[in-house]
């Protein structure tokens, strides 16, 4: 690190406290982690701004699941948490006089702080420039933390059906005479209150109401409808790419399931979009530029669709690099596409030159009655 910037991050950065966090777990900030040793009391040199501290136990069963949270820096912030051992948790440390102590003791305790990896600094901002306070706050589990296995519980719906002894009964009945799909029998589960990511609620239908079987059509082809439906929930428009970038770390570096399918889900939306690519030009350029830099984090064959067997986000660019062709599309951001095209092809070795044709998948059907 250059002394400049040490000594910059020296006097400006922030200080994150973990006492008495267990020896030899896995503990990281941002995309960065380490085993932790007798010493370890905390992170030091934290440059102001967003982060994401995440941690992981071992215990007598193996490694738990990563448990995490973002945190704003300011300058010279110190932030104080403790390790509760039984809910097995980070906490915040709410007695004011602890706090202060170790606010007036730095100098004595640095030897006790890591240092924060400054070399992956760079590559951090460029993965999270969109994620705003406000998408933080919006989208951020009430309980304030990521975790990468949720608790589930039994539907509120589900537990008040089956409660009953004539339920339970009813229940035997159907078993016995098999007059019904096995599904129906399956409890169905969700996510313990206020541990779920609040991503942007996605709209059931593709298309709006009363919509005639043409528009349908066009709807199914073209997301730009659920596009701004999206947008609508958002103060700031360019949010969206916040939460595009928010659901990329929650899964990559929190290991949330949940948040990898809602990533694909936002890929497959703004790829698909044809009229909004040329209304809100200024979005799918930063949208280029986001994906630029998260697909340089994953590995190729993180992207294949287990069902369908193939590139999930290969697939959807190949929409999606049509759809920038189009004569109403901005110069520049045409421009900016061929550059990512070039970039793909000669990084990951993904092959466009026939991208203006129709893949076989997406030709319509042909019936013969």
């Amino acid at each position: 690190m250059d002394q400049n910037i040490a000594q910059a991050l020296f006097h400006e950065g922030a200080t994150c406290f973990f006492l008495g966090f267990p020896v030899g777990s896995e503990f990281g900030m941002d995309i960065k982690s380490f085993t932790t040793a007798e010493k370890f009391r905390g992170m030091k040199m934290i440059p102001p701004g967003l982060h994401y501290v995440y941690y992981s136990t071992v215990n007598s069963y193996g490694q738990s699941p990563r448990i995490g949270f973002f945190h704003h820096f300011k300058p010279r912030e110190v932030v104080v948490k403790k390790w509760d051992s039984k809910e097995e948790l980070l906490i915040d440390e709410e007695d004011p006089v602890k706090v202060e102590v170790l606010k007036d003791n730095l100098k004595e305790m640095d030897k006790f702080l890591g240092p924060y990896s400054y070399e992956v600094w760079e590559r951090w901002k460029h993965l999270t420039n969109h994620i705003s306070q406000e998408v933080i706050h919006k989208m951020t589990p009430i309980c304030g933390r990521i975790h990468s296995a949720l608790e589930l519980k039994a539907s509120n719906k589900e537990t008040n059906e089956n409660a009953t002894p004539q339920t339970s009964k009813r229940l035997k009945t159907k078993l016995f005479l098999c007059d019904e799909k096995t599904d129906d029998f399956l409890v169905k589960l969700e996510p313990a209150e206020g541990t779920e990511i609040r991503f942007s609620k996605l709209p059931d239908k593709s298309y709006p109401e009363n919509s005639t079987p043409g528009e349908i059509t066009k709807h199914s082809l073209d997301s730009s409808y659920i596009f701004k439906q999206i947008l609508q929930q958002h103060a700031n428009f360019n949010d969206i790419l916040g939460e595009v970038q928010l659901a990329f770390i929650c899964f990559l570096i929190g290991h949330s399931f949940e948040a990898f399918e809602h990533w694909k889900k936002l890929i497959g939306i703004l790829c698909s979009c044809d009229e909004a690519i040329s209304e809100y030009v200024d979005i799918f350029s930063s949208f280029i530029t986001v994906l630029t830099y998260q697909l340089q984090e994953v590995q190729e064959d993180f992207l294949v669709d287990i069902v369908e067997g193939n590139n999930f986000v290969y697939r959807n660019l190949r929409i999606f690099f049509r759809n920038l062709q189009s004569g109403n599309t901005n110069g520049r951001l045409k421009t900016k596409g061929d550059r990512f095209q070039e970039f793909l092809t000669q990084k990951l070795l993904w092959d466009f030159s026939d991208v203006l044709q129709e893949d076989e998948e997406d030709l319509p059907v042909v019936v013969n009655l």
